[in-house]
């Protein structure tokens, strides 16, 4: 029996005082699906938040310290779901306390370099990390990647998607690319971004309007385009040779083919939206499987690292005004270094 650990509790998503998703209850759900979990302790700074999570789920323990949490109750397992800037942080100690597995909540972090130290603690520790885009196990994106994968479309050549930002929400929608395209590494990236209407998300401030346009090794060329630039706001369509597949067009459509068999779009029949809820439980119950099996999880830290590579390397690419070609070497937020040299959130050209 895995003995498991929460860092912030904080509230469940839309109730009074939340400032989040309340993203730890979600994972605890997950836990407690498992027959071979136990969510042992919670940790968070508000002893309120703490004890109503312990509460609700039936957890032993309540911390205010992480750090006292980690050093005695001999955790295997701990899900992180606090701010990125905390993350760098809380994943290290958690891997030098000797606990077996972390699950952290996404983005990576706001700088590059502190997302490439996690992944070496954890590697030096032998802990496995992983990072949750749980997208990756909703019924429209596995169906549409299983529409690639059987010649729907013919071969892929493009892949274009829609958010709001390229740090928040671009770090699912880089991902999923990565998911569709069979995890095959970028090339190169040029992209620009204008910090009007930027806003803070969760502590990270991103930016009003971008484009990030990549080349995926195969040949396979992706874009997202985010803020003003983006007409509509979560969508992702995939361009083969011979046809179209869109996933997030409409609740009641969340995927739809159009290719030479049939006359206009085609919906796919589908029992899940965009953001269906069992995703999280299913990232858990995956990196309890892969701990005990040995193991890949498909929320690897990484691949959560490639599509964290894409985006900071969008970033340097608004800085540099050029193609970034990769492995990306640098350690800051090109974005945030940008913005600290203008003094405010101005136009980029």
């Amino acid at each position: 029996m895995y003995r498991v650990g929460i860092i912030g509790a904080g509230r469940p998503w839309r109730s009074t005082g939340a400032t989040g998703f309340g993203m730890a209850h979600m994972h605890a759900e997950g836990y407690r699906a498992s027959s071979d979990a136990c969510l042992v302790a919670v940790a968070d700074l508000s002893l309120d938040n703490a004890r109503a999570f312990q509460q609700r789920h039936s957890v032993g323990a309540v911390y205010q310290d992480y750090r006292a949490m980690l050093s005695q109750e001999r955790l295997d397992i701990v899900s992180i779901c606090t701010w990125p800037h905390l993350h760098a942080e809380m994943v290290i100690a958690c891997a030098e306390s000797g606990v077996r597995a972390v699950h952290c909540e996404k983005p990576m972090a706001p700088t590059f370099g502190e997302a490439k130290r996690m992944i070496v603690a954890c590697e030096a520790s032998g802990t496995q990390l992983t990072f949750n885009h749980q997208r990756r196990f909703g019924e429209p994106f596995r169906a549409a990647r299983h529409l690639v994968r059987a010649g729907a479309i013919g071969m892929l050549r493009r892949m274009e998607a829609t958010c709001n930002d390229l740090f928040d929400w671009g770090t699912h929608w880089f991902d999923m690319l990565f998911f569709f395209n069979d995890e095959t590494p970028v090339e190169w990236v040029i992209g620009q971004i204008d910090t009007r209407d930027s806003r803070t998300i969760f502590g990270v401030t991103v930016e009003g309007q971008g484009v990030s346009q990549f080349r995926f090794h195969n040949g396979v060329t992706g874009m997202v385009l985010t803020g003003a630039s983006a007409p509509d706001p979560l969508i992702i369509r995939l361009y083969g040779e011979r046809g179209m597949i869109e996933i997030g067009g409409s609740d009641q459509a969340p995927l739809r083919l159009w290719n030479e068999r049939a006359l206009g779009w085609q919906t796919i029949d589908v029992s899940e939206g965009l953001h269906d809820a069992a995703c999280h439980t299913r990232a858990i119950l995956d990196l309890i499987d892969a701990l005990s099996a040995g193991r890949e999880p498909e929320l690897s830290a990484r691949r959560a690292l490639r599509a964290t590579e894409v985006i900071f390397a969008s970033y340097e690419s608004s800085r540099r005004r050029g193609r970034v070609d990769l492995p990306l070497t640098i350690d800051d937020s090109p974005l945030a270094a940008m913005m600290a040299l203008d003094g405010s959130a101005t136009e980029r050209t």
